[in-house]
């Protein structure tokens, strides 16, 4: 495949673009459905699933360039890539190699344990018991007063948008608590964590 066109503002005159915020997701429906209401006038939003060859943790970072073939990539004008993954069966080893790859080229990770889906439960309940695996997570968002239809091709935005900064300022706690606790986020330990909540104020600081 091809690589990125990693493009320097002083290679050419060009009318002033937008940036771009590109989002590699190992998820085909719910990431995808949420994220896209993100888009806006001031900042483009490209949704990029990824090859399931690569949805290991470390692949998926490796790959990243890949993945985006030939998109065009202007760093110096705001461009930004976040990688948007779960646990699954990644190990630790595969979920510090892809932090340190992801450091290393200047990629943000939005990282959930156990699923994506524990940042829509955080709109509803500070959750800080931990839970087994995706299935767990959607049992307890299905609950009363919560997303009781929920399936992943479903597009709950507009239920969640009113809760939103509650997530946020749970998600951001529970890190607290792990840092106090001397706990790596981006590790199999973490359970329950979810750092979608840095993606989601980055989308919306671009609206």
């Amino acid at each position: 495949m091809g690589r990125i066109k990693e493009i320097s503002r002083k290679s050419a005159h060009r009318r002033k673009r937008n940036p771009v915020v590109y989002l590699i997701c190992e998820g085909t429906e719910t990431e995808i459905r949420y994220f896209k209401r993100f888009r806006s006038r001031g900042c483009h939003i490209d949704i990029i699933p990824i090859p399931s060859q690569y949805k290991a943790a470390d692949r998926l970072v490796q790959k990243v360039r890949a993945t985006m073939g030939t998109n065009p990539y202007y760093p110096d004008e705001g461009d930004v890539i976040w990688c948007v993954f779960d646990r699954d069966e990644n190990s630790d080893a595969a979920l510090q190699k892809a932090k340190q790859v992801a450091m290393k080229e200047g990629y943000r990770l939005a990282y959930s344990n156990p699923s994506f889906e524990l940042w829509f439960l955080l709109h509803f309940v500070n959750q800080s018991a931990e839970i087994t695996d995706c299935e767990g997570v959607i049992r307890m968002l299905k609950q009363p007063g919560r997303l009781e239809q929920y399936k992943k091709n479903n597009d709950v935005y507009d239920q969640l948008e009113p809760l939103q900064k509650d997530a946020i300022e749970r998600a951001r706690q529970r890190i607290q608590t792990l840092e106090i606790e001397h706990i790596e986020v981006i590790s199999r330990k973490s359970n329950p964590v979810t750092t979608v909540a840095d993606l989601v104020e980055y989308l919306n600081s671009k609206r």
